[in-house]
């Protein structure tokens, strides 16, 4: 009986290295990094090792075993974390592949069939906007300026180019034209909102209210040349992501 126990045993763990292996040599396994990589690293880190308080560690993180909470994340978001309305089943699927085998994660492969399944119960929508469908008005990019000039112009510059206005201080990230683009094009403004809110002011982070940092954004995307219109744009993450961030409409 011992002999017998023992071989299912080491046909088990087997199984499982079998079944790890497979899903992170997969082409899915891939395409989730690619994502991962455009979507998620920049809170998450390449290493999985996220930023606290703010965003998590997906790596050794036993949450992730809840196949059902993952996907829902992905979709919906949840607390900081801004949903991804953009991403289709086979991209989720590829996404949460990636995120439960990597580093030292090993919660098995995942299948479209799954991930499908799991989005029909959540009844969502696949409607998106862009930023160049008038999602903000003139009278909240106004507002949004002065909160920039007050608490962002210092370090991102007045041109909102990353050079700051003090040689002596060093540059910071871009906020506006082609090297902004490269950073944020194909996110939503929930996933700006969110990362702004969290890491902004870099010496005093979410320290201005949650109309004020989407004041901000409405100030970035008039100072980027989209149009405005006739709806401000609200702090709540669902509805900002369901907007997506492009250089070109």
């Amino acid at each position: 009986m011992k002999i017998v126990v023992a071989v299912l045993a080491v046909a088990f763990v087997t199984t499982s290295i079998a079944v790890a292996q497979g899903a992170r040599d997969s082409v899915s396994f891939e395409q989730g990094q690619q994502l991962y990589q455009a979507n998620c690293s920049l809170c998450h880190q390449d290493s999985g090792a996220g930023e606290r308080p703010y965003f998590p560690a997906l790596s050794g993180n036993d949450l992730l075993a809840n196949l059902d909470r993952v996907v829902t994340n992905i979709r919906q978001g949840a607390v900081t974390m801004p949903a991804f309305p953009n991403l289709t089943t086979e991209q989720i699927a590829s996404l949460a592949n990636y995120i439960r085998n990597a580093w030292e994660n090993d919660f098995g492969a995942v299948t479209m069939i799954e991930v499908a399944g799991i989005l029909e119960g959540l009844g969502v929508t696949d409607e998106l906007a862009s930023v160049w469908d008038g999602v903000f008005t003139e009278a909240q990019a106004t507002r949004g300026q002065g909160i920039y000039e007050g608490a962002c112009g210092l370090c991102h510059g007045r041109r909102l180019n990353g050079a700051p206005d003090d040689p002596d201080m060093r540059s910071s990230p871009p906020l506006a034209r082609a090297r902004f683009f490269r950073n944020w094009e194909g996110s939503s403004l929930a996933t700006l909102y969110e990362y702004t809110r969290a890491t902004m002011p870099e010496n005093n982070p979410d320290s201005l209210t949650e109309q004020e940092y989407v004041d901000v954004i409405a100030y970035m995307l008039s100072f980027n040349r989209m149009p405005a219109g006739d709806e401000e744009l609200s702090p709540d993450t669902q509805s900002l992501a369901r907007t997506v961030i492009q250089q070109e409409p």
